[in-house]
């Protein structure tokens, strides 16, 4: 069996640590070539040693300028994995202006930029995959301090459902990845700025019936999924890699 990717190009953002690297690293071992980008570009400095089809670059997803830019310059791209992102923790009532709409600008607008840059050659070349990077902390169910965060990951979803519709006829699909609790550098950020990190650690493996918490790994083998030719037949759905957490 060969490579699930041999001879796609793949553009992954929020690359430099996390579900965003894991799925960078998986996908050039199955075959693709691919722009890892990250704000940070320091973070990525390694990825080529570990898997030369690598190219880093740096880039503020929330500059559509920028954007635009990166994108040109890389050329053709046959697959587009929007993962950058950032978690707000907080109620309505603990969510400042200045929060929510960094939430919506990171984790959406985003999404906006990159998919306008890529669309237009996948359409011309009647193929290509997007994957956004959703939760099931959106539209899926309902997460304790989670308000700027759930909106923002449920207009994903409606994002890529709206997009896969746009254009189901063109040969290019838009579907969501919907992860669960995953232990990530972001996470374990989040944990030990915490009050009590053990305590913390525990609320959030509680929460998963499976009694542990998901992977970056098992979440890139979602996106692989999603963005290989296995799914040709998958457009607008919302994959659920949640350990049964929304059961």
């Amino acid at each position: 069996m060969g490579k699930r990717l041999q001879g796609k190009r793949a553009f992954v953002t929020g690359a430099g640590q996390g579900i965003g690297r894991a799925v960078a690293l998986a996908f050039a071992e199955e075959g693709a070539s691919v722009i890892a980008a990250s704000r940070t570009r320091a973070k990525m400095e390694d990825l080529p040693r570990l898997q030369p089809a690598i190219e880093p670059v740096g880039l503020d997803v929330t500059d559509g300028a920028a954007v635009r830019d990166v994108v040109a310059a890389a050329g053709r791209v046959d697959i587009l994995f929007n993962c950058a992102g950032w978690v707000h923790n907080g109620t309505i009532l603990e969510t400042s202006e200045e929060e929510w709409a960094r939430s919506l600008d990171q984790n959406v607008t985003s999404m906006f930029h990159t998919i306008r840059a890529v669309l237009p050659g996948m359409i011309e070349r009647g193929s290509g995959s997007i994957v956004n990077v959703a939760s099931v902390a959106s539209s899926i169910t309902g997460v304790p301090s989670r308000a700027a965060y759930g909106a923002s990951k449920a207009a994903v979803i409606g994002l890529t459902k709206a997009v896969a519709r746009d254009v189901i006829h063109s040969g290019v699909r838009c579907n969501a990845l919907c992860p669960g609790t995953t232990h990530s550098p972001s996470l374990e950020s989040r944990i030990q700025a915490s009050g009590d990190p053990e305590a913390t650690r525990r609320q959030f493996v509680q929460r998963q019936p499976m009694g542990r918490l998901g992977t970056v790994e098992e979440m890139a083998a979602g996106a692989l999924y999603l963005a290989s030719d296995e799914s040709a037949f998958t457009t607008g759905t919302v994959l659920v890699v949640d350990g049964g957490q929304t059961l």
